[in-house]
């Protein structure tokens, strides 16, 4: 459960004001009471009511319905002796923050039933205070109905993206844990050989320097050939170490969308053969960005990677279904973006975004030259 310092965040407009509002109008209905048992007794349930309200948010375990059971009978309560109907607003927007989904039903059911009951009992004894605020008491109810199952949604699916990002996290955790091991496994493999095979010769040049200065003298010849040969392998392994090739990239955007609950289509062959390796490297971070988008902003069902190679250039289209640049409230450039054309004008490529005005997705075409092998 949220604390109920928390309920309101940052940049929420208005929201807060009107539930000020909301606490404030209880006493407009008390004071119109002509008895001061009825005054005093209705200041008291609306202090009541906001304490319970308070320890339901900080509380944990069965406590949390004990304190909510006594605000659905204070709300009946209120509904009953004042005409004060809106309780129900505070117990939906409180319900719909229960994570456990066996409470919500529940929760949700008792309170939706003893709202409706009780304000058509009002309807039915001819309630004034109901009568003549008909249209938002009828607001009210469907706020019961839809609130609760909004906010419900909304903070399953902030649960469900807080474990995907931790899953991404340990993804990437594991894939730097593997590159690792496999760098280690390169360098020893690579440079322990060599190095071992360079003591040798400078051990055994030293003890022929005296007896055979011809043979020792060819030792140090092979000594220096041997580190020529473990610089040359050095220089490619870290080359190699640099790039990202874009198969490798394909395969890893492929986890991800899966992990997001995203289709994923591939058209064209992500192995390339006529592009240089730093073009291929600066393809894979622009496709890991515009993936990451899409995951993060787009809303999207199904993505679509193409890969179309010509004899002058490579261009690599992601397209998604989601909500489009029109449903993200218009067109604004972020880093990602300012990042990959950067990227791209680097090897003298360019990116495109393409998006239809209904909102029915996104399409970002990338384009760098090609280098063709000539024999």
């Amino acid at each position: 459960m949220n604390k109920w310092y928390q309920i309101f965040h940052k940049n929420t407009g208005l929201s807060p004001y009107v539930w000020i509002v909301f606490c404030i109008l209880p006493f407009y209905f008390i004071v119109r009471s002509s008895s001061t048992f009825e005054i005093v007794t209705g200041v008291f349930l609306v202090l009541s009511f906001f304490t319970c309200y308070v320890l339901s948010f900080v509380s944990k375990g069965w406590p949390v319905y004990v304190w909510t059971g006594l605000q659905i009978a204070i709300s009946i309560t209120m509904t009953l002796l004042f005409g004060y109907a809106y309780f129900s607003i505070f117990l939906a927007f409180f319900i719909g923050n229960i994570q456990n989904k066996a409470g919500f039903i529940s929760l949700y059911t008792v309170h939706l039933v003893t709202a409706f009951l009780t304000i058509n009992y009002g309807f039915a004894t001819s309630n004034s205070m109901l009568l003549t605020q008909f249209p938002f008491v009828l607001i009210s109810l469907i706020m019961a109905i839809l609130l609760p199952i909004n906010n419900y949604n909304r903070n399953k699916q902030g649960k469900l993206e807080g474990e995907l990002e931790d899953a991404n996290k340990r993804i990437s955790e594991l894939v730097k844990l593997e590159e690792r091991q496999r760098i280690a496994r390169d360098l020893h493999d690579t440079i322990g050989q060599k190095l071992s095979l360079i003591g040798l010769k400078s051990d055994l040049a030293g003890r022929l320097v005296n007896s055979d200065p011809a043979r020792a003298l060819t030792e140090i010849q092979d000594v220096r050939q041997t580190a020529r040969t473990a610089l040359k392998e050095v220089r490619e392994l870290v080359t190699q170490m640099r790039g990202t090739r874009l198969e490798d990239e394909v395969l890893r955007v492929q986890q991800m969308l899966k992990a997001a609950g995203v289709e994923f289509a591939l058209q064209g062959e992500p192995k390339l053969e006529n592009t240089s390796l730093l073009n291929e490297n600066v393809l894979s971070m622009c496709l890991k960005e515009a993936v990451t988008n899409v995951v993060k902003h787009s809303r999207a069902t199904a993505c679509t990677l193409s890969i179309d190679p010509s004899h002058t250039d490579l261009t690599i289209r992601v397209e998604d279904n989601g909500i489009g640049l029109a449903g993200r409230g218009g067109f604004r450039e972020g880093n990602g973006l300012r990042g990959m054309k950067e990227r791209l004008e680097f090897v003298n490529g360019n990116l495109e975004i393409s998006a239809s005005g209904d909102g029915s997705g996104t399409a970002l075409i990338i384009k760098v030259p090609n280098i063709l092998n000539r024999t």
